[in-house]
């Protein structure tokens, strides 16, 4: 029986459990503007999350054997579609993310890396779902059997399989600082790193992100905000800003914005509610 929890719309616990929605949680943000624009969510409630967790899996099969793996952009202006961008002109030659069904994936399509990452949210745990891992290569995948989430130990799998300029998304401050350690210890391997799903990040590990991450997501975290504006990083988009905090995050952060046109400057942006 496979088992999935992700922490979706308000960062509220789910779970997926054979296709269905089995629980969900007390949402800890009452409003986020993506939603709201997309799909028209004033203020999120256990019953329109359900609701727009069962649209996913009946859309794109989301946590199912039935999953879609390749899609075009979604948003115009989100980590996945940066990391698209980026695969595309060469300046990376692989994505070490997460899936469900596979947990750590080492991806290097470009129509995968946005397909597997442009309509999830922050995955928790996740069970095997044979398909996906097959969609997907099972050499791709870091425990086809377990579906582990490690991405300090996709990191060093990628490192095996011989690439060399890597991204890799995280969620957490601690694996930031493992992957620069990392980076430091194998000469001429390039590990960018893109943080995201960051609402309620503590200061400190706030603090620690801004200190090893190339790419990091505001979403709904007043520290990410907080400390981005202090250090003047660059900054994409108004309601969820993105920061390009190294040189290397800015310029990828300006490929993406050359690549869709520009962006549109909102004078009166609206952002997450609370910030956490």
């Amino acid at each position: 029986m496979d088992e999935h929890v992700i922490e979706a719309l308000g960062k509220t616990r789910v779970k997926v459990k054979e296709g269905k929605v089995v629980e969900v949680g007390e949402p800890k943000i009452d409003y986020c503007p993506i939603f709201d624009k997309y799909r028209g969510i004033k203020q999120f409630t256990p019953e329109n999350i359900k609701e727009n967790i069962e649209f996913r899996i009946k859309d794109f099969g989301m946590c199912t054997e039935d999953r879609t793996i390749r899609m075009k952009d979604f948003l115009s202006f989100g980590v996945s579609e940066i990391l698209t961008t980026l695969i595309v002109e060469r300046e990376i030659d692989s994505v070490v993310s997460v899936c469900e069904g596979c947990g750590t994936v080492i991806l290097t399509e470009p129509e995968i890396v946005q397909g597997t990452g442009g309509r999830v949210s922050g995955l928790l745990s996740t069970s095997p779902l044979s398909n996906v891992i097959k969609e997907i290569g099972s050499e791709n995948v870091l425990d086809p059997e377990n579906v582990l989430i490690d991405q300090i130990k996709g990191i060093l799998k990628a490192i095996d399989m011989g690439y060399k300029k890597i991204a890799v998304t995280i969620v957490s401050a601690s694996d930031a600082t493992k992957l620069r350690e990392i980076e430091s210890e194998n000469k001429g391997i390039k590990i960018y790193i893109f943080a995201a799903h960051l609402s309620q990040i503590s200061k400190e590990d706030a603090k620690t992100i801004f200190n090893n991450a190339d790419v990091v997501t505001g979403c709904a975290s007043k520290y990410i905000r907080e400390i981005g504006g202090e250090k003047n990083c660059f900054k994409a988009g108004a309601s969820i800003p993105i920061y390009g905090v190294t040189e290397a995050g800015k310029r990828f952060l300006k490929l993406r914005i050359d690549k869709i046109g520009g962006l549109k400057e909102k004078k009166h942006a609206k952002i997450p509610k609370p910030l956490i």
